[in-house]
């Protein structure tokens, strides 16, 4: 299975912007459905953003919408997520997550459980 390496979090005043980086290590993004999910202190951890195996299809988090862009490089083995206009409630640690699926197919991995998970990244967004 492979390995998921994060980087990019850090600190960051409100209405700036970070870009967080997924590497993938062992076997190639492209077998998986890809995601970001984060979790702030005391809260359940949420879907964020998600990139589809087949199809290059995304969606959103309807609190990012907007703002936050996910893409992925195959000739990097990355997966990125650009974050613009970011907010004090974007401060949370922030997860890559692969999940196997089909050739096919297209469909968004929102399920905040399963799967292969990065180590997190903190991103924390002063006021």
């Amino acid at each position: 299975q492979v390995q998921l390496v994060e980087s990019g979090g850090g600190l960051v005043q409100a209405g700036g912007s970070l870009r967080l980086s997924c590497a993938g290590f062992g076997r190639s993004l492209s077998n998986y459905a890809m995601g970001w999910f984060r979790q702030a202190p005391g809260k359940e951890r949420e879907f964020v953003a998600g990139f589809s195996r087949s199809g290059g299809r995304t969606s959103y988090a309807d609190s990012v919408k907007g703002r936050f862009t996910t893409s992925r490089d195959d000739a990097k083995d990355t997966l990125y997520l650009q974050m613009n206009s970011l907010k004090p409630e974007d401060t949370a640690v922030y997860y890559c997550n692969a999940k196997p699926v089909a050739y096919s197919d297209y469909t968004i991995p929102r399920a905040t459980t399963g799967g292969v998970w990065g180590q997190g990244t903190q991103v924390t967004v002063s006021s």
